[in-house]
């Protein structure tokens, strides 16, 4: 592609982020919070080379690792006090 301002790489690897539905992965993320999104693990495998990588699929992915079809919930405090109050 001849890119190479690290920059327009960061944009670029925004709007592919965007096109997939996948979040962008925290370095300073908790490990008390919930797994991030399955697609976003599964390419993060899917980014090494190797035979191992060639041959992995999304479903075999998940059921290896032992993952669960979900979409993770982040509820924030601020919800869940409006909820209480509605309840009242």
């Amino acid at each position: 592609m001849g890119i190479t301002d690290f920059e327009d790489m960061k944009v670029i690897s925004q709007h592919t982020r965007e096109l997939l539905g996948i979040e962008e992965p925290l370095f300073s993320r908790s490990i008390r919070l919930p797994y991030r999104d399955n697609i976003g693990l599964f390419l993060e495998q899917k980014g090494h080379t190797g035979v191992k990588s060639d041959s992995l699929n999304f479903s075999e992915f998940v059921k290896a690792a032992g993952l669960q079809d979900y979409a993770p919930e982040i509820s924030a405090p601020e919800e869940n006090k409006a909820v209480n109050i509605a309840e009242t």
